[in-house]
């Protein structure tokens, strides 16, 4: 049997696999959206390592994380076309040697190359991660029959939310061992499996569509989206009202009015803005961008305020978010059933509530909160964040019309993410910022990274309110 096979129709695949042909196609998937995924997350615990390394405070070291967050959520950008033009199985497996390439180049080279390399690692990393993330869905929709699509989105999101949950604990210990740079080894034995079993099981493409690109739609949506972060980063060390801070505050504005006149312009945009006329769609947005933000920053923030404010090992607080991460996964499929059963906008309401509380009792008990009281937090957290994604879905995309449902799905992928970069760069200025106010205070970094928990909290009293706003939509498309 060849290491790597001459690729074959999807037909012939079929043939020869029989019925488990989709869950083969499932398990690459998984895997290399796991690959991403422990990219993403497992950072954070080296955040402080890395700042002494190169001498940098954490309004620039966010920028490890931020960085890759902006360009997976531009990298989704293009994904749509990049499937008519070149297909499912080119798609994946070039955002997976991408992934591991560049993966493999911060284990590598973290010893000789300065932080702005280390930058540019992750920015690539963050590219192929965007690439690949709507590919799962896509298979799922594909490949499985309707009765079928929700036990498979529960398994691949089983995997993909289970993957957070311990990556902080893996990383952790990675560092406790070695050193902040085989972090980018954690992520690579997972890429390598499913790249081999991409090159024996995905199909060729059955058509190629050749459409034009939106070149400068992405080029506005990712110039928008760079300049909201680099003035959120500004604040900390040029404050609010600074030449450059508002110079980039009017940028971003301008740059995504520009491309609202693009898009009415052009017959295919990136991004179609008929959807937002849907007021439900619409409030949905701002519910996904919630979600990306407060996953995120508090992803962010929990190991960086155990090892910084409490003065944790790097494993103790990576481990700290490991029965959290568990529950996340065991609640998703749940939810994905009570959203069938009930309806969708209360079950979305319930979790945004319990993240809510979470983070409320982050942030009162942040001086004096006990490791244990950290896991109780964490857990009632991710218990809402895993009832709110697959209820929203239901919510946000129930009142479409099929043929929309692609170009929703990047919209709202494209939200959560924008979510997650501004969480984790609001979060990171914000704390910096509040530990400056507490300097010379008994537990002042404490209750700075405390004000930086009622930050998040805050963030999803707006989805709240959003989630009420979505109320009396239309019946679901046919």
């Amino acid at each position: 049997m060849p290491l790597f096979p001459a690729p074959q129709t999807a037909d012939t695949l079929r043939a020869q696999h029989g019925e488990r042909y989709p869950w083969l196609v499932l398990l690459v998937m998984a895997l290399g959206i796991i690959s991403a995924v422990l990219c993403t997350t497992s950072f954070a615990v080296a955040i402080p390592a890395m700042m002494q390394r190169y001498g940098i405070g954490q309004e620039q070291a966010q920028w490890t994380m931020t960085g890759f967050m902006a360009a997976m959520a531009v990298g989704m950008l293009p994904a749509p076309w990049l499937l008519e033009r070149i297909g499912f199985r080119k798609l994946f497996l070039g955002s997976s040697a991408l992934l591991l390439a560049s993966s493999l180049a911060g284990a590598l080279g973290a010893s000789w190359m300065g932080f702005s390399g280390i930058v540019v690692v992750r920015i690539l990393q963050g590219v192929a991660a965007g690439v690949m993330q709507p590919l799962g869905t896509l298979a799922v929709m594909r490949l499985f029959q309707p009765h079928e699509q929700g036990r498979a989105s529960g398994i691949l999101g089983f995997g993909i939310v289970l993957a957070p949950a311990v990556a902080p604990s893996l990383g952790g210990m990675l560092l406790d061992m070695f050193s902040w740079s085989a972090i980018f080894w954690l992520g690579v034995p997972t890429g390598v499996a499913a790249l081999w079993l991409a090159a024996r099981w995905l199909p060729l493409p059955r058509e190629i569509t050749r459409r034009s690109f939106d070149w400068i739609g992405v080029l506005l949506l990712t110039g928008a989206t760079l300049a909201m972060i680099e003035g959120i980063s500004s604040l900390q060390h040029s404050g609010l009202l600074a030449p450059g801070t508002l110079l980039l505050s009017a940028a971003a504005v301008i740059l995504l009015g520009l491309f609202v006149l693009h898009a009415r312009r052009i017959e295919h945009p990136i991004i179609r803005l008929e959807l937002f006329q849907q007021a439900r769609f619409s409030m949905s947005v701002v519910v996904f961008f919630a979600y990306g933000f407060g996953i995120y920053a508090s992803s962010y923030l929990i190991p960086v305020f155990m090892l910084q404010a409490l003065h944790y090992s790097a494993t103790a607080a990576g481990t700290a978010l490991v029965p959290s991460g568990i529950v996340l996964a065991l609640v998703i499929p749940v939810a994905g059933r009570m959203a069938d059963k009930y309806s969708p906008l209360l079950v979305t309401a319930i979790g945004l509530a319990l993240f809510f509380a979470s983070s409320v009792m982050l942030a009162v008990f942040a001086t004096y909160i006990s490791y244990s009281e950290i896991v109780v937090a964490t857990i009632v957290g991710r218990f809402g964040l895993g009832m709110i994604l697959p209820a929203l879905s239901v919510a946000a995309l129930r009142t479409l019309q099929p043929a929309q449902m692609s170009q929703a799905s990047v919209v709202t992928s494209y939200a959560r993410q924008l979510g997650g970069v501004l969480g984790i760069a609001m979060a990171a200025v914000f704390v910096a910022w509040r530990e400056m106010a507490y300097q010379g205070q008994p537990d002042g970094v404490a209750h700075a990274y405390g004000d930086g928990f009622l930050l998040v909290a805050g963030m999803y009293l707006v989805a709240l309110l959003a989630a009420w706003f979505m109320r009396g939509g239309r019946k679901p498309a046919c």
